[in-house]
């Protein structure tokens, strides 16, 4: 029989962390049918590539996207598998689009997530088909998907179909029993239609969108323990896994998280965490030091299952004015977010009474735990219509004025309208061996990488490319942190197992979702700077990835959508529109021949 795809002469590394070979795949039916140290006959294959001297491996998983409204827009989610990403997970921090109603979901998730409402709203008014979980897995699983798709349901999406937005949002309210057992009974019939788990967020930090509760927070940050403790009983119950984040002004709170988590508590059955984030944060230098050890000694102490997601590349972000998560951390930065006219938005930035209570708030959270380092002089304007600001901090040219760095910002964003004023900073991992040092560390795993949101902000579509070539460079160097099997290992098999999907190994017998590299493509391009115009999003300019030269291909169910033989740096013909390479990966879902992920760490 004729393969549909053959793969010569690679270094295959299979995902499970063993060392790779060189050998050549045949692909045939969606799955691997040989894994050869000899030639495979080519008679008949349609695509064969040439993968001497490159490296062959299971497709890249991204745990943490937020392509819920993308999806359905553009169902080939181009962005990440370009960059040979071929299995991607929704409905993150406490955000799904299961039980909301349209308008809910479009004020739960622009906001927070930085993507433009009217389109969110637009995209599940008007191709919602769906008001129970299994339907909405079963939508999700009709769209001509370029990826393989798994989701969690999210608290907040939850808390809001059943208790209203507005009571949800409401810290007097309490739901009430007969409440709490209808949120149970939606989250389990959730997950008996495949969902993984649930999503949930401890931090104040988010904010809706909208009109009617513009600026409150996420439902889930109200929930009370109890409400929490419930629904990951249900979670307990059916063996899945919980995706949170606790409140970083409440530090403690993190030891609840491993208690919930802990087999003792639960009876003999503890819960897998994957929790935000493993940083090494400008502002908190030192926390870098407790996700290792620390977190080591929690899970063995109290039989706990949790880890903390890490994002292995230096977290560059992008903001237009004011127009920044991290604000959100200060009651005057969301008092500016909250305007949304911009002449109402610079009229406040400029009043005295507004930027003294800004100055009090900013100085005063310098001594507490915060995401961002708070430093003007570390914030680089990269456009401005003033050109001689270009390429200098705010901290600059506030020594140069004789200002407090707060007011030259303001100042700078007033004089010359505060959207068209672009600045960068490095919030966290910017020491390369602190870096290093946990891409290695077993309690902390892959992920974070926001996908599909913050589309002005930040990029990091391509992080798993970015730790391929860290890894090689640091090999080629002689000062090794990770193998390349251990690296790819991460990125794909480890993941799997930890959130219970069916992708991660390329072996015979598993589903033939893989990834070309040539190493040589490993190069500074991979950091660049890109942006792109995004059609359905009426073509608004986002921040993306581009470097091309490092992936050969990209395979989806043993279909070659991205590069290969013929399209070198293309999709194929009707990729994301008439063509399915991907579909939806249900909660305890195997291919046939596939074997168990053998466990490392924690």
């Amino acid at each position: 029989m004729a393969y549909d795809v053959i793969i010569r002469d690679g270094l295959w590394f299979d995902g499970t962390g063993a060392a790779p070979l060189t050998r050549t795949l045949g692909i045939r039916d969606g799955l691997v049918a040989e894994v050869s140290r000899e030639p495979l006959d080519e008679t008949g294959c349609p695509e064969v590539i040439d993968a001497a001297g490159k490296w062959v491996m299971p497709g890249f998983i991204d745990v943490h996207t937020h392509y819920d409204a993308e999806v359905l827009l553009d169902p080939g989610l181009r962005e990440s598998v370009r960059h040979g990403v071929t299995t991607v997970l929704l409905g993150n921090c406490s955000l799904s689009t299961v039980y909301a109603d349209s308008d809910d979901a479009a004020d739960l998730f622009s906001r927070v997530e930085a993507v433009p409402r009217e389109y969110v709203r637009r995209a599940l008014a008007s191709r919602r088909t769906w008001s129970t979980a299994a339907e909405y897995v079963a939508a999700v699983d009709a769209l001509p998907l370029g990826p393989n798709v798994g989701s969690l349901l999210g608290h907040s999406d939850l808390r809001t179909a059943v208790l209203g937005l507005e009571r949800a949002t409401d810290r007097a309210v309490r739901p009430t029993g007969a409440e709490l057992a209808k949120m149970t009974a939606l989250l389990d019939e959730a997950l008996e239609a495949g969902m993984l788990g649930m999503s949930g967020m401890d931090a104040a930090i988010d904010k809706l969108d909208g009109d009617r509760f513009r600026s409150r927070a996420l439902p889930s940050t109200f929930a009370t323990w109890r409400e929490r403790r419930k629904l990951i009983d249900v979670l307990r119950g059916r063996g899945r896994m919980l995706q949170s984040a606790p409140d970083v002004a409440r530090p403690a709170t993190v030891l609840m998280f491993f208690l919930t988590s802990s087999r003792i508590l639960g009876r003999g059955r503890g819960v897998r965490m994957s929790m935000l984030v493993s940083a090494d944060a400008k502002s908190m230098p030192l926390a870098v030091h407790t996700f290792g050890l620390g977190t080591r000694i929690l899970n063995k102490v109290l039989g706990s299952r949790l880890r903390f997601q890490h994002l292995p590349v230096p977290f560059e972000l992008y903001s237009d004015g004011i127009d920044l998560p991290v604000f959100e951390e200060f009651g005057a930065g969301t008092a500016a977010l909250h305007l949304r006219d911009q002449l109402e938005r610079n009229t406040l930035l400029a009043d005295e009474d507004y930027r003294r209570r800004f100055r009090r708030e900013f100085d005063k959270r310098k001594l507490g735990p915060t995401l961002w380092h708070r430093d003007f002089h570390d914030a680089v304007i990269v456009e401005c219509p003033d050109a001689s600001l270009i390429g200098k901090t705010f901290g600059a040219i506030a020594d140069e004025r004789g200002l407090h760095p707060l007011d030259a910002f303001l100042d700078v964003l007033v004089d010359n309208g505060e959207r068209n004023v672009r600045w960068t900073t490095t919030v966290a991992n910017h020491r390369p061996r602190q870096l290093n040092k946990l891409a290695a560390d077993p309690s902390v795993h892959m992920g974070f990488s926001d996908a599909g949101a913050h589309l002005r902000n930040m990029a990091f579509y391509n992080f798993a490319l970015r730790l391929l070539k860290r890894t090689r460079d640091a090999q080629l160097a002689g000062a090794p942190f990770l193998s390349t099997e251990r690296a790819v290992h991460r990125l794909t098999g480890e993941l799997a197992d930890w959130f219970g999907i069916d992708a991660g190994t390329l072996r015979e017998g598993d589903r033939a979702d893989f990834v070309v590299i040539d190493p040589a493509g490993l190069d500074d391009s991979v950091d660049g700077y890109h942006e792109e115009a995004v059609p359905f999003y009426g073509g608004l300019r986002r921040m993306v990835n581009r470097n091309d030269d490092a992936v050969v291909a990209t395979g989806v169910g043993g279909a070659v959508v991205f590069g290969g033989s013929h399209t070198r740096g293309r999709f194929r013909d009707g990729y994301g529109q008439t063509v399915k390479s991907g579909r939806y990966l249900r909660a305890g879902e195997r291919a046939r021949g596939r074997r168990s992920i053998p466990k490392i760490g924690v």
